[in-house]
């Protein structure tokens, strides 16, 4: 009877304790800190680090979708060249500019030949710039039948850089090219005189270039009706441009591959009916398209920069 008395007590002296420290457990349990919500969207939380979480939603850009005439064909990505990273540090202002942590306006100028003097290439482009960072000014400072030479004048320079560029495009190649006695090495040596004289009064200004979209040669004999080729000389002119930007360090947006290259580059305008009758200009659409997918380009470069910095 006594040992089983004492087996009892050892029994419920066991379960106490156990009873006991489930007990302490609990209150352990009870006294942790509640776990923290999980921040909404857009939402800064004392404490939470969200900078990893929601900087590339917040900062990035949606790239715009651009349909294509249905007559485009063996078109390429449309992407920047820039192989240095030389436009990096106006990526880095424009991103200020959309965080709103700099009151800065920002300042892009085109410069180049009467596809920049119509306006509505360069303001196509300017206008959807400014509808995604807001204060950002987009000049085009263009002239009919230019040649890069066209700009190798003191007064000219100077009035670009008056204008204060925080980037830089220049878009050439068309009139050049359209020159039966092109040639190549002349052209390399006049885009050099220009960019000498620009690097003198805007040395550290990043520049894009921009390649020719293409164009036609015509010809007419007598009693007979013009006709039309396509120059041979565009693809040898990107060709030029691309060699300059790589030995220069400048960036490039290479429409004329992009769109076709020498295969269909002009082939693509016409069929698509975006070329006007002298074979060289475009119609009013095809400008705004021309400028849309240079907007294009720069957001998905943007992007790339910001990616690259998270």
């Amino acid at each position: 009877m006594r040992q089983n008395l004492k087996k009892f007590r050892r029994t419920v002296g066991t379960l106490m304790a156990v009873l006991l420290w489930l007990t302490g457990g609990l209150e352990t349990l009870r006294a942790q800190d509640a776990l923290p919500a999980v921040p909404a969207p857009h939402t800064v939380v004392p404490g939470c680090d969200t900078i990893g979480l929601y900087s590339q939603r917040t900062d990035t850009l949606v790239v715009p979708f651009i349909a294509l005439p249905q007559a485009f064909r063996q078109v390429g990505e449309n992407v920047l060249t820039d192989s240095i990273g030389v436009l990096r540090p106006f990526w880095e202002k424009l991103r200020l500019l959309r965080l709103k942590a700099s009151t800065d306006t920002l300042r892009i100028v085109h410069v180049g030949d009467s596809h920049i003097r119509g306006h509505i290439f360069p303001r196509t482009t300017g206008t959807l710039m400014q509808q995604a960072f807001g204060e950002l000014t987009y000049t085009d400072v263009g002239i009919n039948g230019a040649f890069c030479t066209t700009f190798t004048r003191p007064d000219r320079v100077a009035k670009i850089a008056a204008l204060h560029p925080d980037l830089l495009i220049l878009s050439f190649g068309t009139n050049e090219s359209h020159n039966r006695r092109y040639n190549s090495m002349l052209h390399y040596r006049q885009m050099d005189e220009l960019l000498r004289m620009l690097r003198e009064k805007m040395p550290d200004v990043p520049i894009l270039m921009t390649t020719p979209p293409g164009s036609y040669d015509s010809s007419r004999r007598r009693g007979r009706r013009r006709t039309y080729t396509v120059n041979p000389r565009t693809a040898i002119a990107v060709q030029t441009i691309h060699r300059f930007a790589d030995n220069n360090g400048l960036a490039v947006w290479d429409m004329y591959d992009i769109l076709g290259g020498a295969q269909r580059a002009c082939l693509n305008w016409q069929e698509a009916g975006l070329m006007r009758p002298d074979h060289v200009h475009y119609l009013p659409d095809g400008y705004t398209l021309q400028g849309s997918l240079l907007y294009q380009a720069l957001i998905k470069a943007f992007n790339d920069f910001l990616n690259n910095e998270l």
